[in-house]
């Protein structure tokens, strides 16, 4: 999975999770700058994965909106969300094999097997 494609997938989970956040709140709850969370949310609706709705409005302005995933975007987390647990999963796979050989290594080394003085 690329950087892009795990801020993609933060950026989902966090709009399916809180829609009427706002980009701000979104931007501390993800850890990055607003300018970021700006720059995603676009990429994502010019995507159609998001779309932008009005929440609330008072005459001709508005006042709040909510990002919503679309079905291609609930889609596409699905995808990003499997792929990135396939991975975690194949790492831990990966860590467990190492960390018995290390205690393995480690077991060996404190017996005398191995040992000359």
């Amino acid at each position: 999975m690329t950087p892009k494609e795990e801020a993609h997938i933060r950026i989902l989970r966090a709009i399916e999770k809180y829609p009427d956040a706002s980009q701000r709140g979104l931007a501390r709850a993800l850890g990055v700058s607003l300018g970021r969370v700006n720059f995603l949310l676009n990429a994502l609706v010019d995507k159609g994965l998001v779309k932008v709705a009005a929440f609330r409005k008072s005459g001709d302005k508005l006042n709040k909106i909510v990002y919503l995933l679309t079905p291609e975007g609930v889609a596409d987390r699905v995808r990003l969300t499997s792929s990135y647990l396939a991975r975690k999963e194949a790492e831990y796979v990966a860590l467990k094999a190492e960390l018995k050989e290390l205690r393995k290594e480690n077991l060996d080394f404190g017996s005398d097997k191995g040992h000359q003085r």
